[in-house]
């Protein structure tokens, strides 16, 4: 029987601090790290099956119409070509995350310049590829009016949800000492994942085996069984390693209904690996944004009102619309207030979940009009945000759970040094770079998701975790080992993870940073269990029980586990489910960054020169993989504020910079070091092991704190990210 708990209250036990092992919060090495620097992990595109012929897809090379015709039979005439497809079971796009069924199919509709359109299946990849390259495709009904642009006149403007309004915000504007109104614009951003989407299909009779790179199994299974008319018994997923998703692996996409289809009409495994370019133009995309941004505030700078009024794109026929208000609603007071999201209907590839969706772009805007505010006032950017915590969430009423902010911004402007900053702009030079400090809050939403994990306490002491869950590059295989060796009293070294297999438990799959907490919450529940059986054994209560190094201590008695098993292995099953907590309270996760940069003050070229961040999760299950997580959302914030922009050709809407030699992700001589701490903290309304989301906190606001040093610097204030030199050296003070 499985050991459920719903999160209908407050869990105040803390049975983590109350364990013996001392495994939880450590900075252990992740297990995996070895298979990964040596090769022996085996990632989607490394599945060498016996048989195995080889995809690749040919793109569509207008934005809209229809295919007309293909020509097969030339392209099958060239050397190694198996067969070529065209199925109306093909994506017309990706399935957005937590779809949990099939997206638009059918590929001879175009929505967007590079969809793909057809498959080529050889022995070879490169005979495949030069048979794509090569094929022939006709269209029909062209679309010459598409709109590529969301803020084009002719653009088809939808309003995604009811607006969150509360008070009256332009008398608010009207009445308030001091007032912010401006307009910021962010770019699209691709995830640029460092492993491409890859998948290998093999079937068995009607039982489809696919090896690939996605992030949630749970909602995976049913999107491909849906997509293929075929049974979910009938499917099953393995994805144990996954280089990197960041959204883009959240749902299915092209490559595992072309690999499927093609397979089955062959009689033979079929891999597809897309192409750099190709993940570019097909996989999900975050949206461009234009944001208004409305502050009023009285003469102690403290809010009474604020508006976050945004405009984003997708495709015709998708309903997710980039959240960019999401922590808007809740960090900051002011009783006047106007929160909402429009989305244009554009042919862009579709836009979906990127890191951090919603607050990534949102919170860099929002924090830099807060930094406009602060200097109007005149009051320091730090008291300025701790002078509008809100004592409730102001845009529904309701409390909140733990929350550090003010500790975060507290401890943050000590380490970083924040005391010596220089308020007035162009105040310090080093040779010919003005030198400028800015910071700015962090927050994202926390997030319980349905979780299942089976644990094993084996005859031999040893322990065994199984659930779906994937790791993704953040830790999964770590933590969830550190909470069952600390519930069960086991050293680490002797707990085994299996992960990445749907045919294991339903985990909550890597995604909206949940995936440690309710996972690890899961597995928490099943030790719970495997405790009660032990107690029991021992004639005792599971509170009262200790367990250390596989030993067991109850009531004065004491004895090793594989003495008291027997020989007979202990096996539970533990699962998590959100309840009443996820509405009660308002559940946060929250921070502060502060940076330093330098501005070239004859180029404008901006130099990030060290950045500190402090934040507030929760209990810290493994203080390296978290402190890693910080690290490379501040980095994706580095890319956010100066690098990152997708760019699309306003002719036809394709992209034009769809690769990492054009698409300027942040390398190592842009990233400077960078400081990680954390607030002690347990929020008892989120999950039993009181930990909260990590992942995507470490870019929310991040790029903000960049952009005002960079106004700090040089006087420059840029509302259009990314900051690069071009929209700074016009306004650049005589050097």
């Amino acid at each position: 029987m499985t050991h459920s708990l719903t999160m209908d209250q407050p869990d105040r036990r803390d049975r983590l601090d109350d364990m013996k092992q001392q495994l939880v919060g450590k900075p252990l090495d992740r297990p995996d790290g070895p298979l990964k620097v040596s090769g022996t992990a085996t990632y989607a595109s490394e599945w060498n099956l016996p048989g195995t012929a080889y995809g690749v897809f040919a793109r569509a090379e207008i934005p809209a119409g229809t295919v007309e015709k293909i020509d097969v039979d030339s392209a099958m005439k060239m050397p190694s070509v198996l067969g070529v497809y065209s199925d109306q079971r093909f994506l017309n796009r990706p399935a957005q995350g937590g779809a949990g069924e099939a997206p638009v199919q059918g590929a001879t509709k175009v929505s967007y310049f590079g969809q793909p359109i057809a498959l080529v299946v050889a022995e070879t990849f490169e005979a495949a590829t030069a048979a794509a390259k090569a094929l022939e495709i006709s269209y029909t009904d062209v679309r010459t009016d598409s709109i590529f642009d969301a803020e084009h006149a002719d653009a088809e403007i939808e309003e995604d949800e009811e607006p969150v309004e509360k008070g009256d915000l332009d008398q608010a504007m009207d009445r308030a000492t001091y007032t912010v109104d401006e307009i910021y614009r962010t770019p699209g951003h691709a995830s640029a994942a460092m492993e491409p989407h890859a998948a290998t299909a093999s079937w068995n009779g009607h039982s489809l085996t696919l090896r690939g790179s996605y992030q949630m199994l749970n909602f995976n299974v049913p999107e491909l069984a849906d997509a293929l008319g075929i049974a979910e018994s009938n499917v099953r997923i393995l994805s144990p390693y996954v280089g990197g998703g960041f959204g883009s692996k959240l749902g299915i996409s092209h490559e595992a209904i072309g690999a499927a289809i093609a397979a089955k009409d062959l009689g033979r495994p079929v891999r597809i690996d897309l192409s750099r370019p190709q993940v570019f133009e097909t996989i999900m995309r975050r949206s461009e944004t234009r944001q208004r941004l409305r502050l009023a505030a009285d003469k102690d700078g403290k809010l009474i009102g604020l508006g976050h009024e945004c405009l984003v794109s997708n495709l015709p026929g998708e309903s997710f619309a980039e959240p960019v208000t999401q922590a808007t609603e809740f960090l900051y007071g002011g009783d006047a207030r106007l929160t909402s999201v429009d989305m244009a209907r554009v042919h862009r590839l579709c836009a979906g979940s990127v890191r951090a969706p919603g607050e990534a772009v949102g919170m860099q805007t929002l924090e830099s009009a807060m930094d406009e505010l602060a200097e109007k006032v005149g009051i320091d950017p730090v008291e300025l945000r701790k002078r509008n915590i809100p004592e409730k969430n102001p845009s529904n009423g309701t409390g909140y759970s733990s929350r550090k902010l003010a500790e975060c911004l507290d401890q943050g402007a000590e380490r970083f040094g924040w005391q010596d900053r220089q308020p007035e702009p162009c105040s310090t030079r080093d040779g010919e770079w003005w030198i400028g400090t800015g910071m700015a809050s962090a927050a994202r939403v926390n997030i319980l998701s349905p979780a299942e994990a089976r644990v094993t306490l084996n005859a031999d002491g040893s322990v065994t975790v199984a659930t779906d869950m994937t790791d993704i590059g953040t830790g999964s295989y770590a933590i969830l080992g550190q909470v069952a060796g600390e519930m069960l009293g086991i050293p680490v070294e002797r707990v085994e993870v299996q992960l990445g297999d749907s045919a294991l438990p339903s985990g909550p799959g890597s995604g909206g940073s949940w995936g440690a907490a309710s996972a690890g919450s899961a597995v928490f529940q099943a030790c719970e269990k495997i405790r009660m059986e032990i107690a029991n054994k021992m004639g005792g209560a599971e509170t009262d029980l200790e367990l250390k190094d596989g030993q067991a201590s109850l009531s004065g008695k004491a004895i090793a586990l594989v003495d008291l098993l027997k020989g007979k292995a202990v096996e539970a099953d533990g699962a998590i489910k959100p309840g009443d907590m996820s509405e009660d309270v308002t559940q946060a996760t929250y921070g502060a960054f502060f940076a330093e940069v330098a501005v070239n003050a004859y180029t404008g070229e901006t130099r990030v020169r060290r950045m500190t961040g402090v934040f507030g999760i929760g209990r810290v299950l493994n203080l390296k993989t978290a402190t890693s997580q910080c690290y490379g959302g501040m980095v994706w914030g580095i890319g956010s504020a100066l690098t990152e922009e997708l760019v699309f050709d306003h002719r036809d809407g394709h992209l034009v910079n769809h690769d990492l030699a054009e698409y300027h992700v942040p390398v190592n001589r842009d990233v400077p070091q960078i400081d990680v701490s954390f607030v002690e903290e347990r929020d008892h309304h989120a999950n039993p092991i009181q930990a909260k989301g990590v992942g995507e906190l470490g870019i929310c606001g991040a790029a903000g704190a960049i952009g005002n040093a960079v106004y700090n610097a040089c006087g420059v204030r840029v509302r259009e990210f990314p900051i690069t030199l071009d929209k700074i050296i016009a306004g650049l003070p005589n050097p």
